[in-house]
């Protein structure tokens, strides 16, 4: 079982009481993902959001190249990282894959959930949709900065691993 103080120190519960998180607490699903194995796949419906508490994961973007399909790697993300933040904000199919790279124990909160918390509490849902929009506006400076040093450099043809898709 996962301890409240992780809950509260993980920067989407930023700013909820120890009452909105008491309240929370019983909607978190915990599911385990073995080593190796795919936990959301690029293009599927997203229905939640992820909390990963024990090991890593990598993002993967499946890029198209005349050979076929190739995978780039975006990101790795480790304990009290999360993702599946955008598709609860903008329904949309999943942007990217997620894979185990280690053996990963997450919470997961369904968009069915955060509906629950916003007739719940308001408040609590407000908070949680402001620390969801914090961290896709840090992930976007992120970019940003990439993105701008990227143009100042000598593309390489095939992009290296890590590179974002060839438009």
């Amino acid at each position: 079982m996962v301890k409240t103080q992780f809950l509260q120190s993980h920067s989407l519960f930023g700013g909820l009481s120890s009452e909105d998180i008491k309240a929370i607490r019983p909607l978190l699903k915990e599911e385990s993902f073995p080593e190796g194995e795919y936990i959301v796949k690029q293009g599927e419906p997203g229905d939640r959001l992820y909390f990963i508490h024990q090991g890593t994961v990598e993002i993967v973007r499946e890029c198209p190249s005349p050979q076929g399909p190739v995978s780039r790697r975006l990101m790795v993300l480790g304990p009290g990282d999360t993702f599946g933040e955008m598709e609860l904000i903008d329904v949309q199919p999943r942007a990217a894959s997620v894979k185990a790279l280690k053996k990963v124990s997450a919470l997961t909160l369904s968009n069915a959930d955060m509906y629950q918390i916003y007739k719940n509490n308001l408040k609590a849902y407000t908070l949680i949709i402001m620390n969801i929009a914090r961290e896709i506006s840090r992930r976007l400076r992120e970019t940003d900065i990439l993105l701008g040093s990227s143009l100042y450099t000598t593309p390489r043809y095939p992009p290296a691993v890590g590179d974002a898709c060839p438009r």
